[in-house]
C-alpha cells in the first residue's frame, strides 16, 4: 500500500491509500475519488516531504530534547470493543439488504432512474455510480445511498 496527501480544487486536504501509483491515477482518471469534506471528484496529489532514511554513519543517541515528537493520529493499537461491534452490525445490515438486491453494476444510475420514473417495476439494486452521477440522482429527487462496505462485483469473486 501507498498512501498519497490529496486536496481538492476547493483547498481540503486528505489522505489516500493505494496499491500503486498506477491504482491512484486508475481511479482518478474513472471518477472514483472524492473529497471527503465537499464531494467534488477534481482531486490530485498534494505535495509531499520525502521520507528520507538517517545515514548509516549517523550517531543514535541524539538527546530527547532533539527527538522529534511523537506522532498522533494512526495506531496499531486494538479496535476499541464498541468499534468492532458496531461495525460488525453495520456489516451485517449490509450483508442481509444485499442478499435480496440485484446486482446492476455501471447501470445502476440508469436502472435507478427508469425506476424512479415508472420505466421499469421497482426492485432493490446495487451497482456502481460515479459521484457526479449519484448527486444527479439526488438532485432529481431519487432516494440512493452508498454502501458502508466495498463490494466485489460478481465477476471478480472467486
Amino acid at each position: 500500500m501507498i498512501v498519497f496527501d490529496l486536496s481538492c480544487s476547493n483547498g481540503h486536504g486528505f489522505e489516500g491509500w493505494f496499491g500503486s501509483s498506477d491504482d491512484f491515477a486508475s481511479q482518478q482518471q474513472r471518477g472514483l475519488l472524492c473529497c471527503p469534506q465537499c464531494g467534488t471528484a477534481e482531486v490530485a496529489k498534494a505535495p509531499m516531504a520525502p521520507a528520507v532514511p538517517i545515514k548509516g554513519n549517523r550517531r543514535t543517541g541524539q538527546s530527547a530534547a532533539a527527538a522529534p515528537p511523537p506522532q498522533q493520529g494512526v495506531t496499531n493499537a486494538p479496535m476499541p470493543p464498541e468499534v468492532h461491534q458496531a461495525l460488525q452490525k453495520l456489516a451485517e445490515a449490509q450483508a442481509r439488504a444485499l442478499k435480496n438486491s440485484t446486482w446492476v453494476g455501471k447501470k445502476f444510475a440508469d436502472d435507478a432512474r427508469a425506476m424512479h420514473y415508472g420505466d421499469r417495476d421497482p426492485a432493490p439494486i446495487h451497482g456502481e455510480a460515479s459521484p457526479a452521477e449519484a448527486r444527479q440522482l439526488i438532485e432529481e429527487g431519487i432516494e440512493v445511498a452508498p454502501l458502508p462496505f466495498p463490494i466485489a462485483p460478481p465477476e471478480e469473486l472467486n
